[in-house]
């Protein structure tokens, strides 16, 4: 029989370490498709803005999931939510291996989307049922688990798209989700649910929150305009990378991708400054760095050292901006961090998809001064929302 969890009474390190595994495996399905967009929309013969709407379908569907599905984790046992989620996670991955045309794959990958939430459901279990002095350690395992998928799914997509095809790389993740659905409902033990009442009730508690705090609603949009101008990035350098004067693979397109270990590095630095220094300043120095790493970009765009110093830099930025966000987010309503956290996220990523989608637009009209012109754009924007209100 497995064992039971309690609240505040501790979690197994061999769970958190799964956990942390399959959150880096899940969430590495939203990334796999950004090494791969030139190749892609050669194979499908479409044009580089059509090819542009994979990624931000992907990220439509990811907002969706965490609306509608994270709350469901408060309600149902979970290990039934993850292992129904992975289930068709596996149908979407291989349908994208599969599909003939574009319109096939844009559908496959808002169902891609909408299921790779499940990380958003580990952060919570790690949160509550850790002993109160190591809920930080460990909600940062999950968090690092995160990054290192993110990290890894771009360098790995891109030498399988490059020696293998990009449809190889969505038949290796279909497999691995299967593997990860027989290891769930091996490891994971029962959890009690930390809501009474209905879903419907549930969402109508979330959305009372959201329209009630200002500040939940502030920190998130700001949050969410940098992911917009970390995505609008990597929503485009396949196809920068791959014309004049680089001409490089999707190998080299995805390496860049290991640029991203500074992120990693990072996050726990930032998360200890967070009280030291305060959401503000530290939101201060996320859009600057986010705005100098664009401008690097744009002033050495035609060498390797130029993109390589500014996606270290944006990943740093990037970071100052999401964990001193979400930490005031979750501290605001602690009864309901759950809840808050899905508006944090959901904001997060409709962020992103419309960085997805304003790059691709601007990339086929302007090429790189437009995606760039997008990038700082955004951050300027974030910044604007601070200098402008208390928190």
């Amino acid at each position: 029989m497995k064992q039971t969890l309690v609240e505040n009474k501790g979690i197994p390190a061999s769970l958190l370490w799964t956990l942390a595994i399959i959150s880096g495996i899940s969430v590495a399905n939203l990334y796999y498709n950004q090494p791969l967009l030139n190749v892609m929309s050669k194979d499908l013969q479409v044009s580089e803005f059509t090819a542009n709407l994979i990624p931000m379908t992907t990220q439509i569907g990811y907002a969706l999931g965490l609306l509608f599905i994270i709350p469901l984790g408060d309600l149902y046992k979970r290990r039934t939510i993850i292992v129904v989620n992975f289930s068709l996670l596996a149908v979407s991955l291989f349908a994208i291996a599969c599909s003939p045309g574009i319109h096939y794959i844009l559908l496959a990958s808002l169902v891609t989307g909408i299921c790779s939430v499940m990380p958003q459901i580990f952060i919570p279990i790690a949160s509550q049922f850790s002993k109160p002095e190591n809920k930080g350690r460990n909600v940062g395992m999950m968090v690092s688990g995160l990054l290192t998928g993110i990290l890894g799914s771009r360098v790995v997509s891109g030498i399988v798209g490059e020696y293998w095809g990009w449809r190889t790389m969505y038949y290796i993740a279909a497999c691995m989700m299967i593997v990860c659905i027989f290891v769930v409902l091996r490891a994971l033990p029962d959890m009690p649910s930390n809501f009474r009442g209905t879903y419907r009730a549930l969402m109508r508690s979330l959305f009372t929150l959201f329209r009630s705090n200002a500040t939940v609603r502030l920190v998130s949009a700001r949050a969410g305009l940098c992911f917009g101008s970390f995505l609008t990035l990597w929503a485009c350098l396949a196809f920068k990378l791959s014309g004049d004067p680089f001409y490089a693979g999707n190998n080299i397109i995805g390496l860049l991708g290991l640029c991203g270990i500074a992120g990693a590095l990072t996050a726990s630095v930032v998360g200890s400054y967070v009280r030291k220094l305060g959401v503000r300043h530290l939101t201060y120095v996320g859009c600057i760095l986010i705005m100098v790493a664009w401008i690097i970009m744009w002033l050495c765009q035609t060498t390797y050292v130029g993109f390589i110093a500014g996606i270290i830099i944006i990943d740093i930025g990037m970071q100052c901006v999401q964990i001193s966000n979400q930490t005031c987010a979750l501290s605001l309503a602690p009864q309901a961090s759950n809840r808050v956290n899905t508006i944090f996220m959901t904001t997060y990523f409709v962020g992103g998809a419309v960085g997805t989608f304003l790059a691709g637009a601007f990339w086929h009209a302007f090429q790189w001064e437009g995606v760039v012109e997008v990038g700082i754009s955004l951050a300027v924007v974030s910044l604007i929302l601070t200098l402008f209100t208390k928190h």
